[in-house]
């Protein structure tokens, strides 16, 4: 059997000094830890930390997005080399992915992109991923690079989801870290608003993205780097946090299917077709209570219950207009149950 996939994200605030370059120290201890981990699995790194890295050289640096962008694409070259000037030592090559979330959203182009990766473990390299930030801003505004990292650990059927972050775990109440998680619902509660100055994600983000991880029957794990050998430890239990997956027999297609890749729109249904899409149902366009967004046919979209929880994710069969004007026609397929992905 081929060796399992580990992703691994690293947030800004976790590798980077309080200026904002990145701290050396740490991507040599990550350079270090990974390598004893390499032989065992097929690794992507997802990092964050280009705009730290690259802002220096913007004059007058204010933040704004088109600043963020520029410095991104200075820092990002910064990044990587220091990445590939620590593994070297071990032997190991990196390369380096800027990813877009169009790639995504056609399987096609996923599939490339699944390629190219598997050309690159099969030659002992490591590819660094990063969101293409010169001509993308939802990664700068939103989910920093949780998403993207999800994304690929969904889509490529990791076995492992690391998220690496500068408080070590998710703290409860009284700020210690809790070891073991089995129901990621349980505890949103915990999340605090604050969060690092430097990087724009959150505990909130992380524990959004671990829920659709575990869903798809992928162990996830919150850790920090603070502390001697914390990567390797939390691999094994011993620090961070950890969150179970639940068992999941998708395939591959679904796995892509149910990352949301690109989400283009949502449909809230009603209670009769919640319940018809729970006994594996097509949709139809009589259940549906209400369309956000525009969407062509074949494009990913999200699906409501009347309770506003997610339950599903669907290849949509037909536009957002169609479906809007067929809403009362009976036996109108919106999507086809074997495009429809339960969450």
């Amino acid at each position: 059997m081929s060796k399992p996939i580990l992703v691994i994200k690293f947030g800004t605030a976790s590798i980077t000094l309080p200026s904002g370059e990145p701290d050396v120290t740490i991507i040599s201890e990550v350079a270090r830890q990974v390598s004893l981990l390499h032989p065992r699995y097929r690794i992507i790194i997802v990092s964050s930390g280009a705009v730290g890295a690259g802002k220096a050289y913007i004059n007058d640096y204010k933040g704004t997005m088109t600043q963020r962008k520029a410095a991104a694409s200075v820092g990002n070259p910064l990044l990587v080399g220091l990445y590939a000037s620590y593994f070297a030592p071990n032997g190991i090559f990196i390369a380096q992915s800027l990813c877009e979330r169009q790639h995504f959203a056609n399987r096609n182009k996923f599939l490339q992109l699944k390629n190219t990766f598997e050309e690159l473990w099969q030659n002992n390299i490591i590819p660094i991923v990063n969101e293409n930030d010169v001509v993308s801003d939802r990664e700068l505004k939103f989910s920093d690079n949780d998403e993207l990292a999800t994304l690929l650990a969904v889509g490529f059927g990791a076995e492992t989801l690391m998220f690496c972050t500068s408080v070590g775990g998710l703290l409860d109440e009284a700020g210690n870290i809790i070891g073991n998680v089995s129901n990621v619902n349980e505890v949103f509660k915990f999340v605090r608003t604050d969060k690092s100055f430097l990087g724009l994600g959150g505990m909130a983000s992380k524990l959004t993205f671990a829920k659709l991880a575990t869903r798809m029957g992928i162990k996830v794990f919150i850790f920090g780097m603070k502390q001697q050998d914390e990567l390797l430890k939390a691999l094994e239990g011993k620090a961070g946090t950890e969150m179970s997956p639940e068992k999941s027999t998708l395939s591959a297609r679904n796995r892509w299917l149910g990352s949301g890749g690109l989400v283009s729109g949502r449909l809230q249904v009603d209670e009769g077709a919640s319940k018809a899409l729970l006994k594996r149902k097509s949709l139809l366009a009589v259940g549906v209570t209400e369309v956000t967004g525009d969407f062509e046919a074949g494009e990913i979209i999200e699906i409501y219950s009347p309770e506003q929880e997610m339950i599903a994710v669907a290849r949509a069969r037909e536009t957002s207009g169609a479906i809007k004007v067929n809403l009362k026609t009976l036996n109108f397929e919106v999507a086809h149950a074997n495009d429809i992905v339960l969450l």
